[in-house]
């Protein structure tokens, strides 16, 4: 039993590092893409719109797969900046192509079309199921 807590009090202290690094970084990611987007995100589900709510809740997720395996395969906290830095400007490229790509999506997520904001939400996430495979390989 003295193994196992001594493993614990030697291990704790990394995986809250490495949590609370991943976690800053998922914060940071989420803001650079909120000041990406020529809608306001936040204002836009605060008022119902369920289009913007999808739209940011995919990206919210596609930034955290790609940061969950970089966390899962690092095994240093400069490790886990490294490749998660590079995670999340893939994802914000492959956000700013998919808003290129589908005209006038902004406008269509203000007006709260779902059919744009799915697609988008499938695009981000087939990304990052990508990046994350790209990044644990």
């Amino acid at each position: 039993m003295d193994v196992v807590l001594q493993s614990f009090a030697t291990g704790f202290p990394v995986l809250l590092l490495h949590f609370c690094v991943t976690l800053a970084m998922l914060a940071g990611g989420v803001v650079l893409y909120v000041f990406t987007t020529p809608h306001k995100d936040f204002a836009l589900v605060k008022s119902g719109n369920l289009a913007a709510a999808v739209s940011l809740s995919a990206a919210v997720l596609s930034l955290a797969i790609p940061l969950a395996f970089c966390m899962a395969t690092s095994v240093s906290v400069g490790e886990i900046v490294i490749w998660g830095v590079l995670a999340v400007v893939v994802q914000i490229l492959v956000f700013r192509l998919g808003d290129l790509l589908l005209r006038d999506l902004s406008a269509r997520i203000e007006d709260g079309e779902m059919a744009p904001a799915v697609l988008l939400a499938g695009i981000k996430l087939s990304v990052a199921a990508i990046n994350a495979a790209a990044i644990s390989g």
